[in-house]
């Protein structure tokens, strides 16, 4: 990224353009707000997740249609959210909404194995490259199970992660999601700190973060850990910061490094894949690794997961010897619904789709941004983009921590008041697009990039 000249953001002129436009939001979910005081009689916080408890207020959906939702308020929105990109087959498309009304009419749970399994399975050795599948229901299952299958591989405890990464709620790798910068420690060796309470400071030794785009920090983790390193898992792009793109040679070398010490890497695609490329990360990158963790996006809106690995991590598995159970692995619903996604909606063509709407979301934005000197670019790619507030690039998690949250908290609700739903509450301005979004839609976007650009550099 080229250096240029940017303005310096006036935060206080924020605070004064947040202000206008909560006071402008609010009035349009008058439903919202009363309707949490109902379900906050009975359901905790009146929301099912913490994370849909986003300021300024949490926000009902009533339905969506295709690339369009509608809150219980009857607004209208063109959706770049859609639930965290799980839904970048677009909401009720009729392909799966067909798959799962033939599916619900034969059954919709046996806890024993049925005829979708091979074509969902096939579709993704085609994707990823990895020979061998199993199915569970959310990407914390799935890399949960990655976790052990490193672990049970080798006889060893330790495990690498990525600072800034999250990959489920699971106690074996909730540490350091979104560290406080008080208490990260050096970036040669961060503390690892757990992200939520209840977590055993136990585990947390069995877990050694190192940054993001780094081999020689890997280096040194593997070297501290001499013959107890499992495995690392990463997040092939990080997608916690925004999208932060792997340096070339990172991946192949993370494989390399790992293999060597007779340790496993495992890809947490939970979030890219199916998105970025027809084969994720591992055909946008070039790189295979042992294990690739799946979820959001492969199940066409239902809960769902995967686990691809390479015949020597599942073998255990195959043999008996490692039970890899859930009661709701491969729910008859969630395998009809994966199998229309893979195979009728999210095929080779969709991909052109996603990069021709991506290009006019990147071009756009990277106008506006050079047009009023904001000190930001654009990043990602297929499915996925953000917008990432820095004049300088990001390669990890502490080149994000100086990055003001009031301002994409802004950019946020420029878009809500101006038609667009958004993920609440990022650390960076992130989107996600569908079969059904247009190059006309991503028009929209731009234009209301716009409008925020300008008020916040006036």
């Amino acid at each position: 990224m080229s250096v240029r000249e940017t303005v310096e953001l006036d935060l206080d002129r924020i605070d004064a353009l947040i202000a206008r436009e909560e006071a402008e939001l609010e009035p349009k979910h008058r439903g919202s707000i009363e309707y949490r005081k109902v379900a906050e009689r009975t359901v905790a916080g009146g929301v099912a997740s913490s994370w849909q408890d986003a300021p300024p207020h949490a926000i009902y959906i009533d339905h969506g249609q295709g690339n369009r939702l509608w809150d219980i308020d009857g607004n209208e929105y063109i959706d770049f959210h859609l639930g965290y990109g799980a839904m970048v087959a677009g909401h009720a498309h009729p392909k799966i909404v067909e798959a799962i009304e033939r599916q619900a009419r034969r059954g919709t749970h046996f806890a024993q194995p049925t005829r979708d399994l091979d074509a969902v399975g096939e579709n993704l050795v085609d994707r990823f490259g990895l020979p061998l599948w199993r199915f569970c229901n959310s990407g914390t299952e799935a890399t949960l199970e990655a976790a052990r299958l490193m672990r049970a591989a080798t006889g060893r405890d330790v495990l690498i992660k990525i600072e800034g990464t999250y990959h489920g709620h699971h106690d074996s790798l909730m540490f350091s999601v979104i560290p406080d910068p008080d208490l990260i420690g050096p970036r040669e060796h961060p503390v690892t700190l757990p992200q939520a309470l209840g977590i055993p400071k136990a585990f947390g030794e069995l877990v050694r973060v190192v940054p993001f785009n780094d081999l020689a920090e890997v280096a040194r983790a593997l070297d501290e850990h001499e013959g107890n390193v499992a495995g690392m898992i990463v997040e092939p792009a990080m997608m916690n910061c925004g999208v932060i793109m792997p340096e070339p040679g990172y991946l192949q070398g993370l494989k390399d490094l790992l293999h060597a010490r007779g340790a496993f890497l495992a890809f947490d695609e939970v979030k890219t894949g199916a998105t970025i490329a027809y084969g994720g990360a591992v055909e946008a990158f070039g790189v295979t690794p042992d294990i690739v963790c799946l979820a959001k996006a492969i199940g066409g809106g239902l809960p769902c997961g995967a686990i691809g690995a390479t015949e020597e991590l599942f073998g255990p598995v195959v043999r008996g010897d490692y039970d890899m159970a859930g009661t709701f692995n491969g729910n008859p619903l969630t395998m009809a619904a994966s199998r229309a996604c893979l195979t009728e909606v999210l095929t080779r063509d969709a991909y052109e789709q996603f990069d021709a709407v991506h290009r006019v979301l990147v071009e756009g934005c990277t106008r506006a941004i050079e047009r009023f000197g904001l000190p930001a670019y654009v990043t990602g790619m297929g499915a996925k983009g953000s917008v990432i507030y820095s004049a300088t690039p990001v390669r990890e998690y502490r080149d994000t921590i100086g990055i003001d949250e009031r301002i994409t908290y802004l950019a946020w609700l420029f878009q809500q008041n101006r038609g667009v739903f958004k993920s609440p509450w990022s650390k960076q301005e992130t989107w996600t697009t569908s079969v059904f979004h247009t190059e006309e839609d991503a028009q929209r976007y731009v234009a209301n990039f716009e409008e925020f650009a300008e008020a916040v550099t006036a």
